[in-house]
């Protein structure tokens, strides 16, 4: 699934096209493609065309566009989750059909003239939704590349990131303080913060010489202190990268794959030694998933 850097690619790309353009037309393809929408395919296109989008804005995983017209500033948007594979692409106006095609956007930029933004999903997990912006608790702006201080009513629940310069280190200390599960664990909860996946949660805890069973509530400041550093420092590096792609789902809007991969220390390594101290890397079950780590420069906690 794509994570924080992989969708800030995707936001990044789509801001310049998209931001002060209007909606011409929408052309719904496949409705699976609409699981988060209250409505019917006719009813997405309906709300959509005609109004202006203001941004392209992202918290954690979930991307939304905030939309307008003329004559409503309701505080709308549309909201996307990229779900496993999940693309959202730029193309030329009539340009053909892409595979696993869903939706087709066409906008009008002031500047960049006639565009297409195409939705494309090859396992259908991910969707579009036309959601009602709710104001955000602290009244700071609601996630990267708004200014808005709201986010979707779907995004609610979700926490700000650790790259969201409204991002509490306070309050990530103590989530962390008061919760008994393993450190992996915590780190995957959206809750506590989002963005950080199976990827970047194996390769921050292998920088911060952490073991992902550690319980929480174990680690001393200075460990949550550099684990959270260790974090930024990784999800900063996969966006200089452009993301990490394993196989042709993961692209940014120009259909072209991140190269984070080769740049990866232990996820996915299994077998192969350390970069650090030469022990092979092990890969043990964790949640449906698995977590990659060193047994030797992560040593399991005491019992």
């Amino acid at each position: 699934m794509p994570e924080l850097p992989e969708v800030e690619v995707v936001r990044a790309g789509l801001a310049p096209a998209v931001t002060g353009a209007v909606i011409t037309g929408v052309e719904v393809l496949d409705e699976r493609a609409l699981t988060r929408h209250p409505g019917t395919g006719a009813d997405f296109e309906h709300a959509l065309v005609g109004r202006r989008i203001e941004a392209a804005a992202r918290r954690g995983k979930f991307l939304w566009l905030p939309i307008e017209d003329e004559s409503d500033a309701s505080g709308e948007c549309v909201v996307a989750h990229l779900g496993m594979s999940g693309q959202m692409l730029l193309r030329e106006p009539g340009a053909p059909r892409e595979r696993h095609e869903r939706i087709r956007v066409d906008v009008q930029h002031p500047r960049h003239g006639e565009l297409s933004v195409v939705f494309a999903d090859q396992r259908t997990f991910g969707s579009l939704a036309v959601d009602t912006l709710v104001p955000t608790p602290d009244g700071a702006p609601g996630g990267w590349g708004t200014e808005r201080p709201a986010v979707p009513s779907q995004v609610q629940h979700i926490a700000r990131d650790p790259l969201d310069p409204a991002f509490s280190d306070t309050g990530f200390r103590s989530a962390l303080g008061r919760k008994a599960s393993a450190v992996k664990r915590v780190l995957l909860d959206q809750t506590v913060a989002s963005g950080i996946g199976n990827i970047y949660a194996d390769e921050a805890l292998w920088a911060a010489r952490i073991n992902p069973e550690t319980p929480a509530l174990s680690l001393h400041t200075r460990s949550v202190n550099r684990l959270l550093a260790e974090v930024r420092t990784v999800l900063h590096r996969a966006l200089a990268e452009g993301g990490t792609s394993f196989d042709a789902q993961y692209v940014n809007v120009n259909g072209q794959a991140g190269y984070f991969a080769h740049s990866l220390n232990a996820y996915g390594r299994t077998g192969q030694p350390c970069p650090r101290c030469g022990s092979p890397i092990v890969r043990v079950g964790f949640m449906n998933r698995s977590s990659h780590y060193c047994p030797r420069c992560q040593r399991p906690p005491r019992a």
